[in-house]
């Protein structure tokens, strides 16, 4: 998880910087806890570059034309970058088993430009295009060999069962990214640099499949640098589109006495499971309001400090919100008594420090992402398995937990433990510092 601190002017920074004092007394800076959440860290989108940067999205997309057109394919001379392509197939991105692993794991199977060419040269639904490419990002060290490598994704929903069974033979499947989430190992940073690669592209390619027309005039949107905006094709209009975020606030709800937190349950959560609230922001409020309207909304306490915590990207939402954005808050209440919206959440109650700690059940998180795991391997391989993905969070061996809590690939996970941790005292303590200088 990351603990960022935010200033509103340059002379608390200095203010700091003369104080080391409070610098070394707040562990929370000296502690090495700049890991990211998972979909964040994306290794390949760290930064954008510049126009003039070989392989920026200018520059590929001009090499991309370049080897679209036949009588240049087979062109010793060219010189390219070397293309990987990520198909994706109903938001699903396309993943291999790791062979030679001594427990199941998963890959992204990125394919060449000319194995995609030619998985797709029959198919009459989905050609290899530039308005069909979308690019993801470049990595200066690819494969360790110092060749340039520029990652893109493509949808091919639409190609049809053909393309799924010639990919089957080379065992690869197309994986819901949520499975592929739990199946993640989330202490194998390559596995979570390929989990927010595979995020993003989703988000890219699901906000494209929602905003073919433009919401002004109608007309059709057309890709435009390459495939990370777009634009309206009516001349009178020409708007231009940007990707769409959707910030969500989640906020782990603490009471006066620093010794409950609240939590709630929401009908499509697997049994036991109980997480922090969360909920939409709306126009013309900022994160704080939100955090306070949301609690008294859905459950009638009122909030008074709110203290931010972390963020994190949420790709795994439905379709029509491809991207997510959950903005983490430590709530401290003003009141305790519980009024529960019932078409919000099943249920909410105050939990104990202890009850809650009970509930960071490591053994079945790992259980659950080795179950996940088995999943994918076994679907890569095309051997059928009936059982979903709800029931792998049920599979625990030994006395099931009353209760248990998101795992380490979730926010509210972080929030939680760093609550149960005292690292929460911290953050609020250093806030109050922050404050006042």
């Amino acid at each position: 998880m990351i603990f960022r601190l935010s200033f509103s002017n340059s002379s608390q920074l200095v203010s700091l910087s003369k104080n080391p004092r409070l610098l070394h007394s707040h562990p929370l800076l000296s502690m090495n806890l700049f890991k990211t959440h998972a979909f964040a860290g994306n290794p390949i989108k760290l930064r954008t570059p510049k126009p003039s940067d070989p392989f920026s999205p200018a520059s590929a997309l001009h090499t991309l034309k370049t080897l679209l057109l036949k009588e240049h394919t087979d062109n010793p001379s060219l010189t390219s970058p070397n293309f990987k392509i990520l198909p994706f197939r109903k938001g699903r991105p396309l993943a291999g088993s790791l062979k030679n692993s001594p427990e199941p794991n998963w890959h992204l199977a990125w394919l060449s430009f000319n194995d995609c060419k030619a998985f797709l040269e029959n198919s009459s639904e989905v050609k290899l295009s530039e308005d069909s490419l979308v690019y993801l990002g470049s990595d200066s060290e690819g494969d360790g060999d110092g060749v340039y490598v520029v990652y893109w994704a493509i949808d091919v929903t639409e190609a049809g069962s053909r393309l799924v069974n010639e990919l089957g033979a080379r065992q690869f499947c197309f994986v819901e990214l949520r499975t592929l989430m739990v199946a993640s190992d989330w202490e194998n940073a390559s596995a979570m640099a390929q989990l927010a690669i595979a995020g993003h592209a989703r988000s890219l390619l699901e906000w494209h499949t929602v905003s073919r027309f433009c919401g002004f005039c109608g007309g059709k949107n057309n890709l435009i640098d390459a495939g990370r905006r777009k634009q309206c094709s009516n001349e009178l209009c020409k708007r231009k589109i940007y990707p769409r975020v959707d910030p969500v606030v989640i906020m782990l709800v603490i009471d006066k006495e620093n010794d409950c937190v609240l939590l709630s349950r929401q009908s499509r959560f697997v049994p036991r499971m109980w997480s922090c609230l969360a909920g939409f922001m709306e126009p013309g409020e900022s994160l704080e309001e939100a955090v306070r309207r949301e609690t008294w909304e859905e459950t009638g306490i009122e909030v008074g400090q709110v203290v931010y915590h972390s963020s994190q990207p949420w790709p795994v939402g439905p379709s029509t919100m491809p991207c997510q954005l959950m903005v983490g808050f430590f709530a401290y209440a003003k009141s305790l008594d519980i009024n529960v919206d019932k078409a919000e959440l099943e249920d909410a109650k105050w939990h104990s420090r202890e009850d809650v700690k009970k509930a960071l059940t490591f053994a079945e998180y790992k259980k659950a992402q080795r179950t996940a795991a088995g999943k994918v391997d076994q679907m890569c391989k095309g051997v059928e398995r009936g059982q979903s993905l709800s029931s792998d969070f049920n599979v625990e061996s030994g006395e099931l937990a009353p209760m248990f809590i998101p795992g380490p690939f979730a926010i509210a996970h972080h929030l939680i433990s760093s609550w149960v941790n005292g690292a929460e005292a911290q953050v609020k303590q250093l806030a109050s510092s922050f404050s006042n200088l």
